[in-house]
C-alpha cells in the first residue's frame, strides 16, 4: 500500500513539475530546425517566424539549417528530440507527407513522431513554358500533348519532388503523357526551360517569378485554387483547362510527438498572432506563398494524415522512390 501511495504522489509530483514548466514555457533559447539550406523560402520563413516569437516570447528563437537526406536529417533529428517543445521543425509537405511513401525505409513516421503547431503557408507553384513553344494555356498543353504523344518532356528538382508529383497529378486527370526530365535542383530545370532545352516545368515562385517577368517563360497558370498576390495576372490552372486541379507545397511548424498541451497551445496561440500580423503575411505573399490562417492542431494532424494518401498515391503512379 505505502508503495502504491508513493507511486501516486512521485506521478502527481511529476505531473506538477511538467505543468509547471509547461506554464513557463520558455525558459531558455528555442531551436526551429529548418531541413533545406539557408537563403530558401522555407529557411527566411523561418527566421521571419522566430524573429516574431521572439519578441512575443521573450526567449531567443534560433534557426538551425540542416540540409541533406532529402530532408530526412532534420526532420528525423527533431523527432528523436525532447519532447519539451526546445527543438521544432519548419517542415514543408516534403517530410511531413511526401516522404512517407517515397522512402522505402522512413527512419521516422510524419504521422506519429510529431505534433503539429500551426500550418504557416501555402506554397503554390506555377506552370510555365518556354515562349517559343506554340503553347498560350493548359488547355493548349493538353491539347498538343493529345495531338503528340510523348512529345513533350518537363523538368523536375528530382524524383518525388513536388515539381516531379504536380507534374503527374496534372497528367493523371488530364489523360497525357510527358516525358520526366530530373534535374538536380528547380532552378537548372528552370534555365533549361529558359533555353529552350526542355519545354515546360511546374517551377517554385521563387526563381520562376523573374523569369515570368522578363518574358524569359510564359505562366500558363498556378497550381493553387485562388490567385497568388505577387502574380496576380495568373489564373488558378483549374480555371483554365483542368477543372479541379489544385496542387499546393506547405510549410507548417511542428515538434516532437508527446511535446505538453500547454507548450503546443502557447505556441499555436502566439504562431496564430504572429501569422495575423500584416508585415509578415505581406512578407509571405512577397516569397510567392499564401499566407495561412491555421487551424488547430489535432484539425492539422488530421490534415497531414490526409495528405500522406493523397500524395502517397500520386507518388506510387509515378513510379519514384528512394532506397
Amino acid at each position: 500500500m505505502n508503495g502504491l501511495r508513493w507511486l501516486a504522489i512521485a506521478g502527481l509530483s511529476l505531473l506538477c513539475v511538467s505543468g509547471a514548466a509547461a506554464q513557463n514555457y520558455p525558459t531558455r533559447p528555442v531551436t526551429i530546425v529548418v531541413p533545406y539550406a539557408a537563403g530558401g523560402g522555407t529557411d527566411l520563413l523561418a527566421r521571419m517566424v522566430a524573429q516574431k516569437l521572439e519578441q512575443r516570447l521573450g526567449k531567443s528563437f534560433i534557426v538551425e539549417n540542416r540540409p541533406g537526406g532529402g530532408t530526412v536529417i532534420a526532420a528525423l533529428a527533431v523527432a528523436k528530440s525532447p519532447a519539451d517543445g526546445y527543438t521544432l521543425l519548419m517542415g514543408t509537405s516534403t517530410p511531413l507527407a511526401i516522404n512517407a511513401t517515397l522512402h522505402k525505409k522512413l527512419p521516422y513516421d510524419p504521422a506519429t513522431d510529431f505534433v503539429p503547431l500551426a500550418l504557416v503557408a501555402n506554397v503554390p507553384f506555377v506552370l510555365v513554358v518556354n515562349p517559343s513553344q506554340p503553347i498560350k494555356s493548359a488547355s493548349d498543353l493538353v491539347k498538343l500533348a493529345k495531338e503528340k504523344p510523348g512529345s513533350l518532356s518537363y523538368g523536375t528538382s528530382g524524383p518525388g519532388s513536388p515539381h516531379h508529383l504536380f507534374a503527374e497529378l496534372f497528367k493523371s486527370m488530364t489523360g497525357i503523357e510527358m516525358t520526366h526530365v530530373p534535374y538536380k535542383g528547380s532552378v537548372p530545370a528552370l534555365t533549361d526551360v529558359v533555353a529552350g532545352h526542355i519545354p515546360l516545368m511546374f517551377c517554385d515562385l521563387g526563381p520562376a517569378q523573374p523569369m515570368i517577368k522578363q518574358g524569359k517563360v510564359r505562366a500558363l497558370g498556378v497550381t493553387s485554387a485562388v490567385r497568388v498576390a505577387s502574380l496576380s495576372d495568373v489564373a488558378p490552372i483549374a480555371e483554365v483547362g483542368v477543372p479541379g486541379f489544385e496542387a499546393v507545397a506547405w510549410q507548417m511548424l511542428v515538434a516532437p510527438a508527446n511535446t505538453p498541451r500547454p507548450i503546443v497551445d502557447t505556441l499555436y496561440k502566439e504562431l496564430k498572432v504572429v501569422l495575423a500580423l500584416p508585415e509578415i503575411k505581406q512578407r509571405i505573399s512577397e516569397l510567392g506563398m499564401i499566407p495561412i490562417d491555421s487551424a488547430p492542431p489535432d484539425a492539422l494532424a488530421r490534415y497531414v494524415k490526409t495528405e500522406i494518401v493523397r500524395w502517397g498515391a500520386v507518388v506510387k503512379k509515378s513510379g519514384a522512390s528512394v532506397e
